[in-house]
């Protein structure tokens, strides 16, 4: 073996390649190469008899689909809403789990469990809770006369909607939580402690000390929460399949059932590149938020 080719492969650029190898092969068969296959698709008529190449067809259909529109929309709102309320209700959250409370590692544990079990068991739940016939939330609407009979909150479309971000933020809210509770214990005490010697109030140490000190993580948990709400799919086609007559169909239902229900594969693709161009920017967002916020506090 040559001297130079002995160096090569010895240099640390190398060696850190040969590390890397291994995950970039992984990463271009599982995900890379299904990326240039759905956007090939995209551009057919591909379905389970065959396919034929249709130029920028389908991508015309949904710019000129009111449906389409509509699903963007619609999806947008049901991410805006859920992860709203998860930010709101995990910032809340943490500051309890936070507290200097008897018994807190207990309450800790007991905020795990919509995270960990199965989203698909979780939603089993929720469709018994839901139920007009025998579930409770029916039942106690009855006994305080808000209805005069069985009340079904699935078979309605505005209560379907808001059933379906009722059990998201049910099963994100722990998640979000945790992190806001690791953030918090990072902040130094000594600025609570001169901040209370100062005579500051609670809501004030919180407004001005807590708030900003974790700004960073709020931040970067909204983003990533935001993409993981818009790819939302067990909670919603467990709960109501993207009924009724469409009230819950999101982007990524109405990608399923054109691709995998309909066999329409190539329509199926487009909506999936759409999908894909959407949480690009989403991610693009997140990369440019992520720096103004590192120059503005200093995050490494």
């Amino acid at each position: 073996m040559s001297n130079s080719l002995t160096k090569v492969l010895t240099s640390k650029a190398a060696f850190a390649w040969l590390l890397i190898f291994p995950a970039a092969l992984y990463l271009s068969i599982i995900v890379a190469w299904p990326l240039i296959e759905t956007f090939r698709l995209s551009f057919t008529d591909a379905n389970i008899g065959g396919e034929s190449y249709v130029g920028w067809e389908n991508y015309e259909k949904l710019a000129g689909s009111t449906k389409f529109h509509q699903t963007i929309g619609r999806t947008f709102y049901w991410m805006f809403i859920s992860v709203s309320f998860k930010l709101v209700m995990g910032l809340i959250g943490a500051s309890l789990l936070n507290a200097h409370i008897p018994g807190k590692g207990i309450f800790r544990v007991l905020v795990m469990p919509p995270w960990v079990i199965p989203v698909a068991i979780g939603c089993i739940g929720w469709l018994w809770l839901y139920n007009g016939q025998f579930g409770v939330l029916s039942g106690v609407m009855q006994h305080v006369g808000l209805t005069d009979g069985p009340y079904e909150f699935l078979a309605y479309k505005k209560s379907a909607f808001y059933s379906a971000v009722v059990t998201d933020i049910w099963v994100g809210t722990p998640m979000v939580s945790i992190f806001f509770l690791a953030a918090m214990q990072g902040v130094s005490t000594d600025l609570y402690e001169a901040a209370y010697v100062d005579g500051a109030s609670r809501w004030y140490r919180f407004r001005r000390i807590t708030i900003p000190q974790i700004f960073p993580v709020i931040v970067s948990m909204a983003l990533l929460s935001a993409i993981w709400t818009f790819n939302s799919f067990e909670i919603v086609w467990i709960l109501t399949e993207g009924g009724p007559r469409n009230a819950t169909t999101t982007l990524i239902i109405d990608t399923y059932k054109t691709a995998i229900a309909s066999f329409k594969f190539g329509a199926g693709a487009a909506r999936a590149v759409v999908i894909v161009v959407l949480l690009s920017i989403f991610s693009i967002v997140y990369m440019i938020v992520l720096k103004k916020l590192e120059k503005r506090f200093g995050a490494k």
